[in-house]
């Protein structure tokens, strides 16, 4: 099985492939190579529709040859929070944003969504989006209507009166009440057919095995939504009692 970088050869039989419409993993078979590879290959370059195998070397060489220059030193280094990688921290981002990819969200929500995610403060201003991701005001307004309306992002207001966009561990929280609530929705749906179509009728009992089955997944997901928030806040072994009994006597945030 080949190893290292891949080829310009390689990258036009990738090309190729997608012109085919063959799945990555057939791709990766054909290579020798992991399907992992040629996914995060297609989706830094472009992306399936837009891939090319010239312009996906040139910018793999632009990089490599980033990697291979010395740092600067002096007062014009730019600082690394806690001295991380730039390079490194940009690759791991590259392939977070693929990776949610593959679970079926949009390109832009899923940049946007691993731009909130490997923030330390967990939350930027669509502004400070813009500037990372290079994009338009308008692009990142339609990538947060749509996390906000799925529960996978809030919004909040800091000091300066701006909008803010915030992941945390309610976040996870609210993003699976909404699955379950969506599961709800589809099982009711069902239900209504298996009036529609007769009760007695092969499509009627079709429809009642799916909602009794995304009922079931529904209240599996709220079930374990409510535990593992438990277990999220509940107070670390090895904590204070005073601690705790400090914390619940506050005021509530």
């Amino acid at each position: 099985m080949p190893g290292g970088r891949l080829t310009q050869q390689e990258r036009q039989q990738i090309a190729l492939g997608v012109a085919d419409g063959l799945a990555y993993a057939e791709i990766a078979r054909r290579l020798g190579r992991p399907t992992s590879t040629v996914t995060r290959e297609v989706m830094r370059n472009g992306g399936p529709t837009a891939y090319r195998a010239d312009l996906a070397h040139r910018a793999t060489e632009r990089r490599a040859h980033r990697r291979r220059q010395p740092a600067p030193r002096g007062p014009q280094a730019p600082a690394q929070a806690g001295g991380r990688d730039a390079e490194a921290v940009r690759e791991y981002e590259e392939a977070f944003t693929t990776l949610l990819m593959q679970q079926g969200l949009p390109k832009m929500m899923c940049r946007v969504l691993t731009c909130l995610y490997i923030s330390d403060t967990g939350s930027l201003t669509a502004a400070e989006l813009v500037r990372h991701l290079q994009v338009s005001p308008a692009s990142i307004s339609k990538a947060i209507t749509s996390l906000e309306s799925q529960g996978l992002v809030r919004r909040e207001r800091d000091e300066r009166r701006r909008d803010r966009y915030v992941v945390d561990n309610d976040v996870w929280y609210q993003g699976m009440i909404s699955a379950a609530r969506s599961h709800a929705v589809l099982a009711e749906t069902a239900r209504q057919g298996v009036g529609v179509l007769g009760r007695d009728t092969p499509a009627a009992a079709r429809l009642e095995n799916v909602a009794r089955f995304v009922d079931f997944v529904g209240e599996s997901i709220l079930r374990a939504a409510e535990q593992a928030r438990e277990i999220l806040y509940a107070q670390p072994p090895g904590a204070s009692s005073e601690g705790s009994q400090s914390e619940t006597s506050g005021s509530a945030p």
